[in-house]
């Protein structure tokens, strides 16, 4: 069983590894948040996904969803970098897969 982990634990690897983690969580609700506000897919992004007429008709779907996926992501990386009570870190949990399942119902529910 894998012990409890924080920004002091020695194995610089492990930590390494969740600050990217987190990074491309902060990463996905930007971008998520960024679609989904201006409602407009980057070009780059539009280019190297090579989006359907269909695909790029959705961006607040794939947006919102994006977003809430990184926050998911996010929420669930608190209790690794900051020193929490188990309690907080199950709520913590609970939290995280509320978000997946918003992220789900925002894919299925948001349609144009």
């Amino acid at each position: 069983m894998m012990g409890r982990m924080s920004v002091d634990d020695p194995d610089p690897v492990a930590l390494a590894l969740r600050l990217v983690v987190v990074a491309l969580g902060l990463g996905l609700v930007v971008l998520g948040g960024r679609v989904a506000v201006t409602r407009r897919f980057p070009v780059a992004w539009a280019r190297v996904a090579h989006l359907t007429e269909t695909q790029r008709s959705e961006p607040l779907r794939r947006g919102g969803s994006l977003a809430l996926i990184g926050a998911s992501v996010l929420v669930q990386q608190l209790p690794f970098l900051v020193s929490v009570p188990h309690a907080v870190g199950r709520a913590l949990l609970a939290v995280a897969l509320l978000l997946v399942l918003g992220a789900a119902a925002c894919w299925a529910l948001v349609r144009r």
